[in-house]
């Protein structure tokens, strides 16, 4: 007895060597800030961003044709108030909505940059209007903030990239490598008639690009519980998306005299297998390097979380959320309250985890209902995107703007479970990444797409200011 209970302390020993070794070693990946360029910010900038908020350039849906008066609206807008861009810069409109601009490099030789953000936002539920503090496309300016749709997702980044480039136009700053700027129309539906679009169309001219960067990533402020650093989240990858249809087909009948297999309860039962048996959290890049970054952040005791993965990943990855997300998110089924209906059909929405795909999704599905249920894909589908490497560059050039810029903030690369534009350009570009500077809290991370959409007017100087010094970085 007495050598076991020395073999067992002698384990706990080397355990606990082994996790405070690794977790000691676990260092800062944080860059040095570097001295700023002074900027002169642009005296019209939140009424611009105000009157772009004012053109509705909704997606309502696939089907929808986009509004023209607004869309060519907006583009007149921006045409009359950036006009060196419109007479330094090239632009062509890609299926007569998108705007793809370019600004000629004097080098040549260097791979071009490519800056994304889309125009369209998406519609306001009416009967939330009365919850907002101004009407959603008014775009009022208060002593704190300019309010609207789009003022986060996306237009706030669009007029940012289009405010610094002005600028650097009036300081006769001509870049080093050329520079797009991609601006699609449909992202809130896909981006199959727009970014996409745009690139197909920068692919058939051969142009590959050092980067290209998008919406996707922000700062996050109080979304780390005990963590009070500002989180500056660098997106390398999305995950990708579809949804299933479950589809039930009996022969329904008389609800006095409910069959066995009852076709909604049939349905219900498979809703229920699926929530009970997700797909599993992995370790996948890039959540790996969140880990790695995160972690070198925290406090002793939460590093050595993040520092010894292989015994304490598991609630980590839980708290990444880093799996293949379910979601239920349509029920239709029944006419009448006393007849079994012959079909019910419900919709299964899910984020697939990179390593994972649509088809492999749908082969877990069936392994999990069984027979005797149809499973259909339903609209829109993407496999995860691939994973932008961290030694390139262009990575070091954004981290060390965003570190400048924010010194406060800490960069981490990460994953993002929503889509966006940025998911068509690898094939025209070495390295993809999600980030503008938003800042984001528990109290304002319902506003997107949600009820009074709104940002601070401090943090539109940032976007601006983050955009100029990340294109002279460049230089």
């Amino acid at each position: 007895m007495k050598k076991l209970i020395i073999a067992i302390a002698a384990i706990i020993v080397v355990l606990g060597g082994i996790l405070v070794f690794n977790t000691l070693s676990l260092k800062s990946k944080q860059v040095d800030p570097e001295p700023l360029a002074t900027m002169k910010f642009p005296e019209m900038a939140f009424q611009n961003l105000s009157k772009a908020v004012q053109f509705k350039t909704i997606s309502f849906s696939e089907d929808a044709i986009p509004d023209s008066t607004a869309f060519n609206g907006f583009h007149q807008f921006l045409k009359d108030t950036y006009p060196l861009i419109h007479e330094k810069l090239t632009l062509e409109k890609i299926n007569d909505y998108s705007l793809l601009y370019k600004w000629e490099g004097s080098d040549s030789s260097q791979k071009p940059i490519i800056l994304l953000s889309h125009q369209d936002v998406v519609p306001v539920d009416q009967p939330t209007l009365d919850a907002w503090e101004a009407g959603p496309f008014e775009g009022a300016i208060t002593d704190t903030h300019i309010i609207g749709r789009g003022t986060m997702d996306d237009k706030s980044s669009l007029m940012a990239l289009m405010e610094s480039v002005e600028v650097l136009l009036q300081e006769s700053f001509t870049p080093k490598q050329t520079i797009y700027l991609a601006f699609g129309h449909d992202e809130e539906l896909g981006g199959s008639n727009g970014a996409k679009a745009i690139a197909a169309h920068l692919k058939k001219q051969g142009v590959h690009a050092a980067m290209a960067l998008d919406e996707g990533g922000f700062l996050a402020q109080n979304m780390v519980p005990d963590f009070d650093k500002t989180v500056a989240m660098i997106n390398l990858a999305e995950k990708g998306y579809v949804s299933f249809n479950l589809i039930v087909e009996t022969t329904g009948g008389h609800s006095s005299a409910p069959p066995e297999d009852n076709t909604l309860g049939m349905l219900a039962q498979a809703i229920v297998d699926l929530e009970d048996n997700q797909l599993p959290y992995k370790m996948v890049k890039p959540i790996d390097y969140q880990f790695e970054y995160m972690g070198a952040e925290m406090p002793f005791f939460k590093r050595m979380a993040f520092a010894n993965p292989w015994l304490f990943k598991a609630p980590v990855l839980k708290a990444l959320n880093a799996h293949t997300t379910t979601a239920p998110t349509i029920i239709e089924g029944g006419v009448k309250d006393n007849v079994i209906p012959t079909v019910g059909k419900a919709t299964i929405n899910f984020r697939i985890l990179p390593g994972e795909t649509v088809e492999s999704v749908k082969e877990h599905i069936q392994e999990t209902i069984g027979d005797g249920i149809k499973v259909e894909i339903a609209g829109f589908s993407t496999n995860p995107s691939p994973v932008s490497g961290i030694d390139s560059d262009a990575f070091k050039n954004l981290e060390k703007t965003i570190r400048s810029v924010f010194p406060e903030a800490v960069v981490v690369p990460g994953l993002i479970g929503g889509g966006t534009d940025a998911r068509y350009f690898y094939d025209v570009s070495d390295d993809v990444y999600r980030f503008y500077p938003l800042r984001i809290g528990p109290d304002s991370m319902t506003r997107f797409h949600g009820i009074d959409e709104k940002i601070g007017k401090e943090n539109y100087k940032e976007m601006i200011t983050f955009t100029y010094n990340l294109i002279k970085r460049f230089n």
